[in-house]
């Protein structure tokens, strides 16, 4: 009889156990879903096709920056309890606060249309493969905003954590074993964590351009705000500093083996072939011929996955931001930003309605994230450092050197960004 209920009694602990440890990092899931999309996925192959492994080093440096910020937004909200936008609104100038949600609106539209059109792409190449002739590109759009939409109506926070969970296990497992099928030479990548910049463009999109959409798409500046809004949510204060921290850690180590596997992954098929890369939907019928259909079917269903855990957060993100800067409780089963997102959805439908070419414009987009972060870097350096608001918590020395040089890497990379775009109109 003990015996039966001590199995009874472990059964259940297990469970528990699974789930408070899924607890612990569903946070840092939510911004791996969230950072890791198509955008990425396209940045990052297009830089292994065209340059190898030589651009390895802006992932490590972007993701090394990224937990650098997460952690530093993530304290100041323990700390406080207010978000990034409360504190912008308080402590700053409304003016700041009305700007990044501007700023971040208008980059959420643009990508919602620019991913869900690369997902419908991929999936119409991708079912090519098993359906003659595939399907249409606007009715996997219409079927995967419907998806991600039906997950929103919930509007539970908790609903849309676990589905990201399962969609970026998913998606790291495709990039992670692509990665080992078609894994370039070991002194190639070690090359590559040495920073340089290829001499000569080999594509369109040249490697400063490149390189600026690169640090763009990894440092997203709304990634940080929105990880505020998840702290204080979670109740978190400065007692679990050490939690956020270890969750900020995850999401930048798995942010940099996901892109340096998508890297990787075109550098050991397209660029040891000398076949160039403008767009993630090309590698479907690259890959094909050079690493047969099983990369293929993984490398489809890794960016349908990264597309689609990137799609839940661009839906929620103006809304929540609204919510946050005027200090509103987050409904989102409110019928208004039921609507709201609505509208938002079915800008995905734009990129295979009207068969436009999302990939170009998509890193543009990518690259004119770099144009926020020095406004995002800034802001944390002076709220950080205000003993008003942080008491004996504010910023160590070592945290301001780094995000001292985090800056002036931002002024860099906004410049090459500006540089390659400049000569790419000019040619």
């Amino acid at each position: 009889m003990q015996t039966e209920e001590l199995g009874e009694s472990m059964e259940s602990q297990a469970p528990s156990k699974w789930k408070t440890t899924l607890a612990l990092f569903l946070p840092g899931i939510f911004l791996l879903g969230f950072n890791i999309g198509t955008g990425s996925v396209t940045t990052m192959a297009t830089a292994g096709a065209n340059y190898g492994m030589t651009l390895l080093w802006t992932v490590l440096i972007s993701c090394a920056a990224t937990y650098l910020m997460i952690a530093t937004y993530g304290r100041y909200t323990l700390v406080t309890g207010e978000t990034a936008l409360e504190a912008f609104r308080k402590h700053i100038h409304p003016a700041v606060g009305m700007f990044f949600i501007a700023a971040l609106g208008i980059g959420v539209c643009a990508s919602v249309m620019g991913v869900m059109g690369i997902v419908a792409e991929i999936s119409f190449e991708w079912s090519k493969t098993f359906i003659e002739g595939g399907i249409d590109p606007l009715l996997w759009a219409a079927f995967f905003c419907l998806v991600a939409y039906f997950i929103f109506w919930s509007g539970r926070t908790q609903i849309f954590e676990r589905t990201l969970a399962v969609i970026v296990a998913i998606m790291a497992a495709c990039f992670v074993l692509n990665f080992f099928i078609l894994m370039p030479p070991v002194a190639d990548m070690a090359a590559g964590l040495v920073p340089s910049v290829p001499d000569v463009p080999s594509s369109e999109t040249g490697p400063l351009l490149l390189i600026a959409s690169m640090v763009g798409t990894t440092i997203f500046s709304g990634l940080f705000i929105i990880r505020t809004t998840l702290v204080k949510e979670a109740g978190w204060t400065i007692k679990h500093d050490k939690q956020q921290r270890r969750d900020a850690a995850f999401a930048a180590i798995m942010m940099f083996v996901i892109s340096a596997s998508i890297m990787a992954a075109a550098a050991g098929s397209l660029y040891v072939q000398g076949v160039g890369l403008d767009g993630a939907s090309q590698m479907i019928g690259l890959l094909e011929p050079l690493a047969g259909p099983l990369a293929v079917s993984i490398f489809a269903i890794g960016i349908i996955a990264a597309g689609v855990s990137s799609q839940f957060p661009n839906l929620l993100m103006i809304p929540w931001l609204l919510c946050d800067f005027r200090g509103t409780p987050r409904d989102m089963t409110l019928w208004k930003y039921r609507l709201f997102v609505g509208a938002i959805s079915l800008l995905g439908l734009v990129v295979p309605l009207f068969d436009a070419r999302p990939v170009f414009v998509l890193i543009l987009s990518q690259a004119f994230n770099v144009v926020l972060l020095p406004v995002t870097v800034g802001c944390i350096i002076y709220l950080g450092n205000r003993a008003d608001l942080m008491g004996k918590y504010r910023n160590s020395v070592l945290t301001n050197i780094g995000l001292a040089g985090l800056f002036l890497f931002s002024l860099l990379t906004g410049y090459m960004g500006f540089q390659g775009l400049m000569g790419m109109l000019s040619a």
